[in-house]
């Protein structure tokens, strides 16, 4: 279930922020289960990892475009 940037381009700031939390809660069970080998699709761990940067870089991109019109 990877984002897809267009998708996220179409969400508000505090929607990006709530999916960037649940992402790295999902991050961090992935961890876990890595951790304890218990992990099923090992593949999921960069997938996410992935998706948190692309979240990261549309805020970023939301930011400098509300600075450029203010």
């Amino acid at each position: 279930m990877a984002l897809d940037a267009k998708e996220l381009r179409d969400k508000t700031p505090d929607q990006l922020r709530d999916q960037l939390v649940q992402l790295k809660k999902e991050a961090f069970n992935l961890r876990f289960q890595a951790a304890t080998n218990q992990m099923e699709n090992t593949a999921r761990m960069r997938a996410v990892r992935r998706d948190v940067a692309r979240v990261k870089t549309i805020l970023n991109e939301k930011a400098a475009n509300a600075a450029a019109e203010a």
